[in-house]
């Protein structure tokens, strides 16, 4: 039932842990029902050194391309996936890829962290990531909406309207960017369900998203 699509999930947790079933065994399983390969990665935690969750991501992309034919992927259909401040590393690595090699094909973002501007980030992971003063340059870095290219990939973002751990505006931004450099992007905005949902049955609008993402990761199969 192998599609050729493969996914590496980068579950959230504020970079202080990772939370690796709802956002990370419980997606793998459903990708996994539809013919999708994936690997939920258990990266390290950054400690103010930010490239330390960054060459994880990297390794896993270049794990599941080196094992493509094994795995029965096709190396030009692996997208990255994050929760959270796992889509914060998602997004870091759909921007600051440095070969095509390591550039993902596709993104998915849930309730991503994207921007480091303390006014609109989430704290915790920012000061995890890069320490709480960190230099004005090391902010503008890893403040993705500001990374984004017309080589970023293919983009799906979803979140909640009343997210309260993290501001709404860094979906926004960052599909905004995108859009400014003509990268194809699909945003869905759901009334409520606050923040960290993940798979869980228990956010209301989880079969409209589940149904979205599934139509989509089809569309860009084709």
């Amino acid at each position: 039932r192998a599609t050729g699509q493969a996914v590496v999930i980068c579950p959230g947790g504020g970079y202080a842990a990772v939370c690796f079933d709802h956002e990370g065994i419980q997606v793998a399983r459903w990708l996994n029902e539809r013919g999708i390969t994936a690997v939920v990665l258990r990266y390290r935690m950054p400690n103010g050194h930010p490239d330390i969750p960054v060459e994880d991501a990297l390794a896993a992309i270049r794990m599941v391309r080196e094992k493509a034919r094994l795995w029965h992927v096709a190396v030009h259909r692996l997208g990255i996936m994050g929760f959270s401040a796992g889509g914060h590393l998602a997004s870091t690595v759909s921007t600051h890829f440095e070969n095509d090699s390591q550039r993902p094909d596709f993104s998915i973002l849930i309730y991503p962290v994207i921007t480091m501007d303390e006014r609109y980030t989430h704290k915790v992971s920012r000061e995890e990531l890069i320490g709480r003063d960190a230099p004005i340059e090391l902010v503008d870095r890893y403040s993705n909406e500001k990374q984004v290219s017309d080589r970023t990939p293919v983009t799906f973002l979803a979140l909640s309207d009343d997210d309260g751990g993290v501001p709404p505006v860094n979906s926004t931004m960052y599909y905004e960017a995108l859009k400014a450099h003509g990268v194809p992007a699909e945003l869905h905005v759901y009334p409520s369900g606050g923040h960290g949902w993940g798979w869980l049955e228990t956010f209301k609008y989880h079969d409209e998203l589940r149904t979205s993402l599934d139509r989509w990761l089809k569309e860009i199969r084709k």
